[in-house]
């Protein structure tokens, strides 16, 4: 980008490697802190002062940011982030094609799904082989409808579904469906229990197993929330055991709950299942591992973190090591 003060500031989208741990908005937050600082994203009479950079309200103000599709904390992986008039492109990206790589630990149900959850029960997973799983999951590629976890923030009659599960409330009516496309859904490594995944240590309480029990039986009277022993003598003296875990591979529609395809898919094994580790490989044209002409990179977020904690020193055209990163990647959007 030239010197000149009057060129205007540069506006686009970039990939980032979310790491597993922080919130998507902490990560765009983060970032927005950099760039409210940097004359080549923000023109010089709005430029933030270190002093400003500090409390990042000022970083809100100058320049927009924003990410095109959250990922859990506990996930990984590419977040499309945008700056400027890139903004308005973000809507792009939630009906684009997105590919996961996710590892389910059998024997467990959560609350949420995933490993950040509480114990909801736990159900037999000896009997689990892995041709059963390549078998179930023909059931789950195509158009498919998904029901949402009732411990999410979905809205039912103006009250989020997780309000009815902790407090009690029978749901007015079932969880409506989702249609979404499963391109492709592969079991890619057989894990079986050479790992060191455990399941959560927090359990749902009596009371609260009581309450989502009512949630459900708004819609359903036979609705149990209960653990399921082991069937076989041999499996019931072998429960020190660790767990049957696999890793899956899936290319999906937009707004396709991965959660809901490991929870799913764990009750058609006649089990109980969550997620424990979820990487984002693609969403749309941004990758963790280009291979076609259109095909765009992600910057590990290494990169910014590093910045965070020191800018470092700028070269000959006045650019910091994460600016000439993102300039090297960006997409720009005029």
């Amino acid at each position: 980008m030239p010197k000149d003060s009057s060129a205007e500031p540069l506006s686009g989208l970039f990939g980032v490697v979310k790491p597993s741990g922080p919130t998507s908005m902490s990560i765009v937050n983060d970032i927005k802190e950099l760039v409210s600082t940097s004359p080549l994203f923000v023109e010089a009479s709005k430029l933030a002062t270190k002093s400003q950079k500090k409390g990042k309200k000022h970083g809100r103000q100058v320049v927009k940011i924003g990410q095109g599709g959250t990922l859990d904390p506990l996930a990984d992986g590419v977040l499309v982030v945008a700056i400027g008039k890139g903004t308005k492109k973000l809507s792009d990206f939630l009906d684009c094609i997105k590919e996961y790589r996710t590892t389910c630990l059998l024997g467990c149900e959560t609350d949420t799904y995933d490993s950040e959850g509480k114990q909801v029960r736990t159900a037999p997973w000896h009997h689990v082989t892995r041709e059963q799983v390549e078998k179930a999951l023909e059931q789950f590629r195509g158009d498919i409808e998904q029901t949402p976890p009732i411990f999410s923030a979905l809205k039912m009659d103006g009250k989020p579904l997780y309000d009815y599960a902790r407090r009690g409330i029978p749901l007015p009516r079932p969880i409506e469906k989702r249609k979404v496309t499963v391109h492709s859904l592969e079991l890619v490594e057989w894990t079986g229990s050479n790992h060191s995944y455990r399941w959560p240590e927090q359990k749902f309480t009596e009371e609260e197993r009581a309450a989502m029990e009512t949630a459900l039986k708004g819609i359903n009277q036979e609705t149990s929330v209960k653990d399921e022993p082991e069937v076989s003598a041999e499996a019931a003296t072998a429960t020190e055991q660790v767990p049957t875990a696999f890793v899956l591979q899936m290319r999906v529609s937009g707004g396709t709950y991965v959660r809901s395809v490991v929870h799913e898919l764990a009750h058609s094994l006649g089990s109980a299942g969550h997620v424990v580790t979820l990487q984002r490989c693609r969403q749309g044209r941004y990758t963790l591992t280009p291979s076609a002409s259109d095909d765009r990179p992600c910057i590990p977020w290494e990169v910014f973190e590093k910045a965070l904690k020191d800018e470092g020193e700028t070269d000959a055209d006045g650019r910091k090591e994460w600016e000439k990163e993102v300039v090297s990647t960006l997409e720009i959007v005029s």
